[in-house]
């Protein structure tokens, strides 16, 4: 991630890292950089099933946070991976997220932390905060997220081919004519499918899809990083189960429950070109949430790598280091 060099902080490497039991057979990965007596804050990856990344520990001053990296259920170097045959999703929820950072904050002894997330890990953290607002010091969100109907509808029903009709086409292939009115149910069945030779190639053009819109203009490495099979299968399951599910949220619920945030200090950075998570969320969001301030940034799209993006999530973790 040269490209944030002069944006972001310098690469540093954790401390402290294992693997945490949190039930259901799982185990999730976390890891902690920066200072140890520092102010804690929780990165939140997106997908679901994006996993961590070591770029990610520099949008914190690692003088004076206590960074805790960590991989959700199933991706990342949490076990099992989603990408195994016989991976069972049935205990891989919003809910057993939320409980898992829970169980997370008092395994490393946290009274309260900051909460950093960004597309799906803007749900993941108004699902905690909402959940837990006392444990709750700042939320910091990106490329808003809620997990909608019309959300889902836009970028993986069709909307979003307006834009990219040309990378649609890429989307559909592995989806015969005939079921291609509810695509996120047709992928299912094939995400599903006990059979790498079809299972693997649905998930890789699901991947690819989604990051070869993110950004606003096309990154080639992170599309090509999407391609490779174990963890394209992954992001792509996982994904596909939350969104089958609405994310496990009654509809609209994060957007109607923001009041439970009021005295919670929050900022919320937006690409005003963001495909992925149009606008129209973050703006209901602080509409919702006034308190919060919200940064448009108007020359990007969805990914934080974008410097624009970078550079407005790092002011935000700076104004609240302390």
């Amino acid at each position: 991630m040269s490209g944030l060099d002069g944006i972001l902080y310098p690469a540093i490497e954790p401390y402290a890292s294992g693997m945490l039991a949190v039930g259901d057979g799982h185990r999730i990965y976390w890891e902690t950089s920066g200072a140890p007596d520092g102010k804690p804050v929780v990165f939140l990856h997106g997908g679901p099933g994006g996993g961590t990344a070591p770029w990610q520990r520099r949008f914190f001053d690692p003088e004076r946070y206590r960074i805790v990296l960590v991989d959700q259920r199933g991706c990342g170097r949490s076990e099992p991976h989603a990408s195994q045959a016989e991976a069972d999703l049935s205990a891989v929820t919003t809910w057993h997220l939320v409980s898992d950072l829970e169980l997370l904050r008092e395994h490393l002894g946290v009274e309260r932390w900051q909460v950093f997330g960004g597309s799906w890990g803007s749900a993941l953290a108004l699902a905690y905060a909402q959940a837990h607002p006392d444990r709750v010091t700042e939320i910091i969100l990106r490329g808003i997220f809620t997990v909608r109907r019309h959300e889902l509808d836009w970028f993986y029903e069709g909307g979003a081919q307006a834009l990219f009709p040309d990378l649609w086409e890429a989307y559909v292939a592995p989806i015969p004519s005939g079921e291609r009115a509810h695509m996120i149910e047709a992928y299912h069945r094939r995400l599903t499918h006990p059979d790498p030779d079809v299972h693997v190639p649905a998930a890789v053009a699901w991947t690819v899809w989604e990051a070869s819109t993110i950004t606003l203009r096309p990154d080639r490495e992170a599309i090509a990083k999407a391609s490779e099979p174990r963890n394209a299968v992954a992001f792509a399951r996982i994904e596909n189960h939350f969104f089958r599910h609405g994310g496990w949220f009654r509809e609209g619920q994060l957007i109607e429950d923001a009041g439970l945030l009021r005295d919670i200090p929050g900022v919320i950075v937006q690409g005003r070109y963001d495909v992925c998570t149009p606008m129209m969320t973050a703006w209901e969001l602080h509409r919702a949430w006034p308190e919060a301030e919200l940064v448009v940034v108007d020359d990007a799209g969805h990914a934080a790598t974008e410097p624009g993006i970078a550079a407005a999530l790092r002011a935000a973790t700076d104004r609240f280091a302390g």
